[in-house]
């Protein structure tokens, strides 16, 4: 239970930024960081269950019928990336209360999107399936496209696009590898494929690898995918700090050490993961050392390190995993201090350019003398923990089969780059004449979470003892296959050493002759333009998508409507014509009553086309959809009949706002050829329609689900109106993603055009119509209570929250047409909130059933007299499809029917076409 508890304690941390925010502003950061370590401790209360070689689970039903459960597990390893995600973090939430301004107005996005960006990166590391692996894999790249574009400044559109681009290409990746091994081995449970990597054999298994390996190499920017990843340095100094050290990048790291205890020890995926991430390792080290700009140099070396983590995976021994744990755990320290200080230097001296800052250790010393230390640790100098954890990777790619000595050469010239650039940031901060001579010592509150991080970084090299059991465990958990070795901060005079000491003798020689050596990168490429390259085919896509799109481009309906018609007849024509197709079958005599409604429909549809008249063809409209109201009625579906009723006077409400500054009189019909195409259309279209009908529909008694739903609803639901709980009980989850869609097309028209409800002062009587005012005054009252009562006996009769929402929503249009100024009472009914509260009921009804061990969206009611509503999880999920279409509903309404909602120098106005 305590992984949901961390997960939930994450998100509701994250809930509670807006009022920490309003309370304290960018100080927020400072409790927010609390949370962090509170998630954490209680992460570390399993740490003795994981020390014992055990693990801790959790789950439940998710999808019965596919065999997906919506599970957690967190081993060593999972644990060793959540305490990252989330000790890193909370270094990073303390850190930008100093580095935010006082009066930026993104505080509160930044930190909602980064708790949520740490809720994320837990759930992925902590999941037990891989559809739940997917998800959080995706929301971990959504959010870092919001936290990348963040404030919507046009320089950080294209990098945040192309950062979504790429890793959203990985994930679709990841998904199709999910599919094939769902398939392939008829399950997603993660702990049965790594316990039976035997099931992955043949085709199946060996492309779901090749895909996960993408997918892992875009996230993680290996070569050709690398560019997004310094272009992501748009962001703010904390959000790329956050990014490099402890999760996004992180990601397709665990993947990797996830599936190699599946793929790895074969050919094909070590000799992959090394020369790709080897040669990532050295390409990433010499763009850095191009680079003048410290975030840009930065940037580039976490490619570079990602290359060299990746590359020691390939080796695929016990020795090499635990050496690429423990060097992740060194790249996140040295990397967010690093990240820290350069946005200090940043916000102190207004520049990155390190051939600004000479002489800087005079005017900042104690900033200098921690980036010179968190440097250290980057070029793998002793006594801290990045020297450790070079030296372990020496030590695994020397061991490598058959081609030891040549991957250890290859790990050592990326180290000998690292070692050079590393050396470069610090010389150019301490030599030369001190250019910026007014500049002072930031606070220590600003300081304090970079200086733990380097000094942590430089404690943890001779205590890394400490790390040993947890390391050797995550280790264990990646491969269970051989013993990793105990860690120690010096093994004695080994040929890793014997590295470490060549290394740092070549990239002294290196930095000493920096002025020959920047000669030479300069003048040899040293990468193709693979940003370049996707950017021009990212357009060239763009170009022919909207070749395709331009026949949609017009100004009137007519073009829209012609293609689906069309498609409705040739599907019917093909339908007809195909062999073994079955007669319509035998259609019973019609009823009388049947005639009588058919003849008015005909007249009223003559009429409608006969009008010129606006108000004449939304009334005749609005009755051709009550004429065929009155026919479900007769046929027995009341729900129907009621929904459709409301929907067209709905319509009727919304299509009057929207044409209120519209002529009067419709445009003429146009010419006599294209009328004539378009009744043909139209015949053609119902003549197919009917077909349709005719030979899918059943006549006489329900049979098949009809008949099951009549017979178990009430025994299994509780309720006897077996449409309405077909929609909050059987297809609930449908309901769901249904409401949700409508929560965000409201929160669109919200974004769109503003919440603006009434102010008391601010309506003008004059503009009120008379009568419609007091269909308004006495109809509203009567509505809203009829609405509650069709809400309230949804369960039971006809009724529902989709129908008393679309009652109440009447109202609500009424007293726009009355009011255009903003009607009373409703005119003040707030539509963001009520999509708010309308998500959250809906999810936290459907969610309830698992706090008792029942799958997710499972009824749970209590019995109540009559005639009392049962109470119910199901009526509270129907209150929250109540809110939301209510929501949806107020939101198109103002937007509609608001003089300021489409000032007419926006856009020309439109004429009423037919």
């Amino acid at each position: 239970m305590i992984l949901a508890v961390v997960l939930a304690w994450q998100v509701g941390v994250a809930a509670a930024v807006p009022l920490l925010t309003r309370w304290l502003g960018r100080n927020a950061g400072y409790p927010l960081a609390v949370g962090y370590l509170v998630a954490a401790g209680l992460l570390l209360t399993r740490l003795p269950t994981i020390l014992d070689d055990r693990y801790v689970a959790l789950g439940w039903q998710w999808l019965p019928g596919l065999g997906v459960d919506a599970a957690l597990r967190m081993d060593a390893l999972g644990m060793v990336f959540a305490l990252l995600a989330l000790g890193v973090g909370a270094l990073i939430m303390a850190y930008c209360p100093r580095y935010l301004s006082v009066d930026d107005d993104g505080q509160e996005r930044v930190y909602v999107t980064m708790t949520l960006f740490a809720a994320a990166m837990l759930g992925l590391v902590l999941a037990d399936d891989l559809l739940v692996l997917f998800v959080f894999w995706e929301l971990t790249s959504i959010l870092s496209f919001v936290l990348i574009g963040q404030g919507g400044r046009p320089a950080a559109t294209g990098p945040a696009v192309q950062a979504l681009l790429v890793t959203v290409a990985g994930g679709l990746a990841l998904l199709t590898a999910i599919v094939l091994l769902a398939v392939h081995v008829g399950t997603t449970s993660l702990a049965t494929l790594v316990a039976e990597p035997e099931r992955l054999s043949g085709g199946p298994g060996w492309a779901a690898g090749a895909l996960i390996v993408f997918a892992a190499f875009t996230k993680s920017a290996q070569l050709p995918f690398h560019f997004w990843l310094p272009g992501a340095m748009v962001a703010i100094t904390p959000v790329s700090a956050y990014l490099h050290a402890a999760t996004m990048v992180k990601a397709g790291i665990y993947l990797l050490m996830r599936f190699s205890a599946v793929f790895g020890g074969t050919s094909a995926w070590d000799l992959t993961l090394m020369s790709v991430g080897l040669l990532t390792a050295i390409v990433g080290a010499l763009l850095a050392l191009r680079q003048y700009d410290l975030k840009a140099l930065l940037a580039y070396s976490t490619v570079s390190q990602l290359g060299l983590l990746v590359g020691v995976i390939g080796v695929s021994t016990p020795a090499a995993d635990a050496a690429a744990i423990l060097y992740t755990v060194a790249h996140a320290l040295f990397k967010a201090t690093l990240f820290m200080l350069v946005g200090i230097i940043d916000h102190q001296a207004g520049s990155r350019d390190v051939r600004e800052l000479s002489g800087l250790h005079r005017v900042m010393p104690v900033t200098v003398w921690l980036t010179a230390l968190a440097a250290m640790s980057m070029a793998g100098l002793p006594p801290t923990i990045g020297f450790v954890g070079k030296e372990a990777i020496f030590e695994s790619l020397g061991e490598t089969r058959g081609v030891g000595w040549v991957a250890a050469g290859f790990g050592v010239l990326a180290s000998v780059l690292t070692f050079a650039y590393a050396a470069r940031l610090v010389h150019g901060m301490i030599e030369g004449p001190t250019r910026q001579r007014r500049l002072r010592e930031p606070s220590w509150a600003f300081l304090a979470p970079a200086a733990l991080a380097a000094v942590t970084a430089t404690v943890l090299g001779p205590a890394v003892a400490v790390l040993s059991p947890l390391v050797e465990r995550a280790a264990d958990a990646a491969r269970p296959e051989g013993t990793p070795p105990y860690l120690a901060f010096w093994h004695g005079f080994t040929p890793a050493l014997g590295l470490s000491a060549a290394t740092v003798l070549l990239g002294t020689l290196m930095f000493v002759g920096r002025v020959r050596v920047d000669r030479l990168l300069r003048a040899v490429p040293t990468t193709p333009p693979f940003a370049e390259l996707a950017e021009r085919g990212r357009q060239r896509l763009l170009k022919a998508g909207a070749v395709v799109a331009r026949p949609a481009h017009a100004a009137g309906p007519a073009p829209y409507l012609v293609r689906p018609l069309l498609a409705v007849v040739v599907l019917a024509a093909c339908a007809a014509v195909l062999p073994g197709v079955a007669p319509l079958p035998h259609v019973d005599q019609a009823r009388p009553g049947d005639w009588l409604l058919v003849g008015l429909l005909v007249t009223t549809l003559a009429g409608l086309l006969a009008a010129r008249s606006a108000l004449a063809a939304i009334g005749l409209t609005g009755v051709v959809g009550l004429l065929l109201s009155a026919w479900f009625l007769t046929v027995g579906a009341p729900d129907v009949a009621l929904t459709l009723m409301l929907v067209e006077v709905l319509t009727a409400v919304v299509v009057m706002l929207a044409l209120r500054q519209q002529p009067d009189r419709l445009a003429p019909v146009g010419r006599r050829w294209s009328v004539t195409a378009a009744a043909a259309l139209a015949v053609a279209t119902g003549v197919a329609a009917a077909a349709g009908t005719a030979a899918l529909t059943g006549r006489g008694e329900p049979s098949g689900p009809g008949r099951w739903y009549l017979d178990r609803a009430e025994e299994l639901t509780g309720g006897a109106n077996v449409v309405n709980t077909i929609l909050v009980d059987f297809r609930a989850l449908d309901t769901l993603g249904e409401a949700v869609v409508l929560a965000v097309v409201a929160l669109g028209l919200v974004r769109l055009g503003g919440d603006r409800r009434v102010r008391p002062d601010a309506a003008d009587p004059a503009e009120d119509d008379v009568v419609l005012v007091l269909a308004y005054r006495v109809l509203a009252p009567v509505m809203l209570v009829v609405s509650a009562l069709l809400f309230l006996r949804g369960h039971e009769a006809t009724g529902g929250g989709f129908i008393g929402a679309l009652l109440a929503g009447t109202a609500v249009g009424l007293g726009q047409l009355a009011h255009p100024g903003g009607a009373p009472l409703l005119g003040r009914l707030p539509a963001v909130p009520l999509v708010a509260a309308g998500l959250l009921i809906a999810v936290g009804a459907g969610a309830a059933p698992l706090a008792v061990g029942e799958p997710l969206l499972t009824p749970l009611g209590l019995s109540t007299p009559d005639p009392l509503p049962t109470l119910s999880t199901a009526l509270l999920f129907d209150l929250g499809v109540y809110l939301m279409v209510l929501a949806l509903v107020v939101a198109a309404v103002r937007r509609l029917g608001l003089p300021s909602a489409a000032p007419p120098s926006a856009a020309p106005t439109a004429r009423v076409t037919r």
